[in-house]
């Protein structure tokens, strides 16, 4: 009778309704929880180790994590290293120490976004992961050779997780569709693009199909196709969109509205990738590409200011680290285009897998010692800032059995219009060079 005072609940999200009690409810991750493998082994033994988590978004690292706390019977205390600071951490020791006096057990600390915190905060758990007192479970989708402390990362295990496939994605729906609405179904196509936006993401994928049923329910529907899906959902689902704006088609369109120098264009497909869920830093690394590949030598700067550009998107995330992307979108469209430097790799490349195994001229080679110097090692090498213009005319670099060859060729744009004219200049004086030995002989 009591429950009727009590006041309505709210019903839970459906990914906490999902949420795996055990081992065998996780969907994914079967390298690391299959029968004989490293993560359920480690559960299985009850001698549970300190660890990092790491992994894309929407993968299971705070699900694990509550699971590795039940298996061991330990108190769970989640943190986040975005919200929370070294009170936070003390706080959470503090906790710790007292659950460890009143009841004996042990403490599981989940630091979230691990990454985030600095060296200091990170160095603030070594003592209490040392006596033992807490076992430290770090997630993170950063690469922890990298944003983790050597001191913390020595001490944990470091498990890499893996974005889910199409099929386990589909498994996680399935499971979804019985929790919340066993009798609507799907059709085909459109289970094909909700697989695909939550591009193995179970978070993704079970926010978006919450959304979906209860729009289905409210509507009265029993099938969902392809029609309901799009007037319902359409603006979630732009970044896949079959008619033609697929994910690689819209990077495709940036990379050559960035190479024939329309920076408008580049703009806006640039933003519609963002604004379709594409990850920033992807787009970071496609436009540093794109400074590389199409820009190269005509302006080395756009290469820097697109490095800069993802580096400060690290800095300051979202919006303003994405108005420095688009700065660069921006430079990398106006700046002149070359990709001299790119197909002169490319050819040197192609020739050197190819060629044989050619030596050093003797000329080129240091002798540091009185024998190398007997064998000729270094003789006649002419030191090139003892020259006039700092240029040893007509000496050649390639191996003697080697004819001279040419692999870069500069375009007349940008900085590689003066490479050019001074290449141009180097090779009259190599030219006189060579003219002047033969006169001699």
């Amino acid at each position: 009778m009591s429950g009727l005072f009590e006041p309505n609940m709210p019903e839970a999200p459906l990914a906490e309704r999902l949420r795996p009690k055990s081992l065998d409810e996780v969907v994914g991750q079967k390298h690391l929880l299959g029968e004989g493998k490293p993560l359920r082994l480690a559960f299985q033994s009850g001698k549970l180790p300190s660890m990092i988590l790491w992994g894309p978004p929407g993968v299971g690292k705070t699900t694990l994590a509550r699971l590795i706390a039940n298996t061991a019977d330990a108190e769970f205390i989640p943190i986040s290293a975005v919200l929370s600071g070294i009170k936070d951490i003390r706080e959470a020791v503090e906790r710790a120490e007292h659950t460890l006096q009143q009841s004996g057990r042990r403490t599981i600390l989940f630091v979230d976004e691990v990454h985030r915190f600095n060296k200091g905060q990170q160095d603030a758990f070594l003592p209490f992961v040392e006596s033992g007192l807490i076992t430290f479970i770090g997630a993170t989708t950063e690469n922890p050779s990298f944003e983790v402390n050597s001191a913390l990362l020595s001490r944990a295990r470091v498990f890499v997780l893996q974005a889910l496939s199409e099929s386990e994605l589909g498994e996680l729906l399935e499971r979804a569709r019985k929790v919340m609405a066993e009798n609507l179904s799907l059709a085909d196509e459109v289970k094909e693009q909700i697989l695909d936006y939550a591009d193995g993401d179970a978070r993704r994928l079970l926010n978006f199909v919450e959304g979906l049923f209860n729009a289905a329910i409210t509507s009265k529907i029993n099938v969902i196709d392809e029609a309901f899906l799009l007037s319902t959902m359409a603006s979630k689902l732009r970044r896949f969109d079959k008619g033609g704006e697929a994910f690689y088609d819209q990077i495709s369109a940036l990379h050559k509205s960035v190479r024939g120098s329309n920076p408008d264009a580049a703009l806006y497909w640039f933003l519609r990738m963002l604004d379709g869920g594409a990850d920033p830093l992807y787009l970071g690394r496609r436009i540093i590409r794109m400074a590389v590949e199409d820009i190269g030598i005509a302006d080395p700067r756009a290469q820097t200011m697109a490095l800069e550009a993802c580096q400060i998107y690290e800095r300051l995330g979202s919006p303003e680290g994405e108005l420095a992307l688009s700065n660069a979108v921006i430079y990398c469209a106006v700046a002149p285009k070359s990709n001299a430097a790119y197909m002169a790799y490319n050819q040197a490349k192609a020739f050197v897998a190819q060629d044989n195994s050619r030596n050093v001229p003797l000329h080129l080679r240091n002798a540091p010692t009185k024998l190398m110097k007997d064998l000729d090692y270094g003789k006649e090498y002419r030191y090139a800032h003892n020259e006039p213009d700092a240029y040893a005319a007509g000496v050649d670099y390639f191996p003697d059995d080697l004819d001279t060859m040419q692999f870069y060729v500069p375009t007349p744009r940008g900085l590689e219009g003066k490479i050019s004219e001074k290449l141009a200049r180097l090779r009259e004086l190599d030219a006189q060079a060579k003219q002047k030995h033969i006169k001699k002989k």
